[in-house]
């Protein structure tokens, strides 16, 4: 059985992330305003002063996502359950692009991968 993401999250670290954005070809001025913004996660909303995300999607089917203001581009996403973390895979333009959650304790961490990069952010339930 999968672990219970469910719930309020909210960022207490953000380790690489402008460096992510860059391997993503984000504009500098957008990289700058993103590195900036206040994280809470709702799984799997997403809520931040800067842009607010929601994705709707069914475990182990592939659908396009359309990723406006980080990007800018729609890929083919599909995101599984590999033991206990939630991992997303995004075929694009972008080599190598995706994220990873997990819980560890009372935190939730979160993988972002693109291009070779690597940026952790981890959050805790609030």
């Amino acid at each position: 059985m999968p672990v219970d993401l469910n719930g309020y999250w909210k960022m207490i670290s953000n380790d690489n992330f402008e460096e992510y954005l860059k391997a993503l070809d984000v504009h500098v001025a957008i990289r700058k305003i993103a590195t900036l913004h206040i994280v809470t996660i709702i799984i799997i909303k997403t809520l931040s002063t800067y842009k607010h995300y929601n994705t709707d999607f069914y475990v182990a089917k592939e659908f396009e996502e359309d990723l406006p203001g980080v990007g800018d581009r729609k890929c083919m996403t599909t995101i599984t359950w590999e033991g206990d973390k939630l991992v997303c895979v995004q075929k694009g333009e972008i080599e190598g692009r995706g994220w990873t959650h997990w819980v560890d304790g009372d935190e939730l961490h979160l993988e972002l991968r693109a291009g070779g990069v690597v940026s952790k952010q981890v959050f805790k339930k609030s």
